[in-house]
């Protein structure tokens, strides 16, 4: 995507706020935005690969913050962060080296947060 398209992401996010603030919408509403956000932000967002290697971090440009660049091999890893318990630490290192990843960092969480909230919701009602 060229332009201000590769950036879609960042106005569902922000329609999902509206949603939340304003109890317009239903779960399923808010459940399909944060799905969309979450997608978003951890598989499409514009960012830096953040691999490491043997000249230190991959400068290469990625899709997302759990996404490596175009080397195979720094996909591989920035998944085995992700699937293996001891990498933990060093996934939660890489996911903040800059603010670009740090906010789609902290966009991807609240998404997921929103996503959980949402198919809670019809259990509370709409008063909490």
């Amino acid at each position: 995507m060229k332009g201000l398209g590769k950036y879609w992401g960042w106005a569902v996010f922000a329609v999902l706020i509206a949603a939340w603030l304003t109890s317009a919408f239903g779960p399923g509403v808010l459940l399909t935005l944060s799905a969309l956000s979450t997608v978003y932000f951890f598989f499409r967002v514009p960012a830096w690969c953040g691999a490491s290697g043997r000249e230190g971090t991959c400068r290469n440009n990625s899709q997302g913050v759990l996404m490596g660049c175009h080397l195979r091999q720094h996909k591989w890893q920035k998944f085995k962060l992700v699937v293996v318990r001891e990498r933990w630490r060093q996934l939660a290192r890489e996911l903040f080296p800059n603010a670009t990843s740090a906010l789609a960092t902290i966009g991807g969480v609240l998404a997921v947060l929103s996503g959980v909230a949402s198919v809670l919701q019809p259990f509370w009602g709409k008063g909490w």
